[in-house]
């Protein structure tokens, strides 16, 4: 192997620990609830009987996974009971982990950038949810991989909204359309795509109002935004990412299901993951939705934005990667 190739490979191996790292301490909460809460239940004595399936099916239930998911895993205990004695916290944390790769394997997570130019990603949610952070973290991460970057400051209903956008933009190295004297952001939008094409650009993020799911009029906003873009690019938005806050659980669901109903959304940003004992919650999310899981907030640095990987999501979520 030559210096050059083996310095990438070297390169390539310190960049997976890191990622393995912001994984494992991004989980860490959520990792330990689980096993606590599980070894708490073996303590009382293990035997699967009625009393030990309603006190896991509890846990389950707070541990915010949804009803769906929840019934999925109480049926995989009960119907690996019958096959063999479950005699240890192992036994039922591997059905888990196994339900949950199970749940994940199928999903397309790729972004179209190399097939679009540019590629037009719409980034939605309500406010509250960690947008605007999370699209100054998309930027340096698509600059990051030699992508040339335009943010769209499409939220014209908060003029901080826009100067918070700024200064992630600044952070991140990549350009951003803005006006805070812009009343309708289909204006913006439309500038935006128009400097994206005669720029060059590869990617071109666009903020968008937090729109709560009760607001119709906002709804219509973001409708309408949908059909400006397209007058300039038929095909997009290429991806219309919904940010949601991974804290609240199911709550999350409702969001989701009324943005549905506005435009398809290809992709979920779950966020706020570090901050929460409940990362499970987004497997419930992810169920319940159908839509692939594209991104994870693991932190507040830009780079604790990850690409959501399965596998190191169950690894994080049930065992780390220090006892590996």
């Amino acid at each position: 192997m030559g210096l050059f190739r083996k310095k990438k490979k070297e390169e390539q191996i310190q960049q997976e620990i890191k990622t393995d790292e912001r994984y494992e301490a991004g989980l860490s909460k959520s990792r330990n609830r689980f096993k606590e809460g599980l070894l708490s239940l073996f303590g009382r004595g293990m035997k699967i009987s009625d009393n030990f399936m309603e006190d896991i099916e509890a846990f389950l239930y707070e541990s915010d996974l949804g009803a769906d998911v929840c019934d999925m895993i109480l049926e995989k205990i009960e119907a690996a009971s019958r096959k063999k004695d479950l005699l240890a916290y192992e036994d039922i944390r591997d059905i888990i982990a196994e339900l949950f790769e199970d749940l994940f394997k199928d999903d397309d997570l790729s972004i179209p950038i190399d097939e679009n130019h540019p590629c037009v990603i719409l980034v939605v949610g309500v406010n509250g949810a960690g947008k605007t952070t999370t699209i100054g973290k998309l930027a340096s991460l698509y600059r990051g991989e030699g992508k040339k970057v335009l943010i769209v400051a499409g939220d014209t209903y908060r003029a901080a909204a826009i100067e918070q956008l700024d200064i992630w933009a600044e952070r991140a190295g990549v350009d951003i359309i803005k006006n805070l004297e812009a009343k309708a952001p289909s204006g913006i939008v439309y500038d935006g795509i128009q400097a994206g094409l005669s720029r060059n650009s590869d990617v071109v993020l666009i903020d968008t109002a937090g729109r709560l799911h009760n607001k119709v009029h906002l709804m219509e906003e973001l409708d309408k935004i949908k059909r400006v873009i397209q007058k300039i690019i038929p095909a997009a938005p290429h991806e219309t990412l919904l940010v949601l806050d991974g804290s609240i659980g199911q709550n999350s669901v409702v969001q989701a299901q009324e943005f549905t109903k506005v435009t398809p959304i290809t992709g979920l940003i779950v966020t706020k993951l570090d901050g929460t004992a409940k990362g499970g919650s987004m497997i419930g999310i992810r169920q319940k939705l159908s839509i692939p899981v594209k991104y994870i907030g693991l932190g507040e640095k830009l780079e604790d934005l990850q690409v959501f990987d399965p596998v190191r999501y169950v690894h994080a979520m049930f065992e780390g990667f220090e006892e590996s």
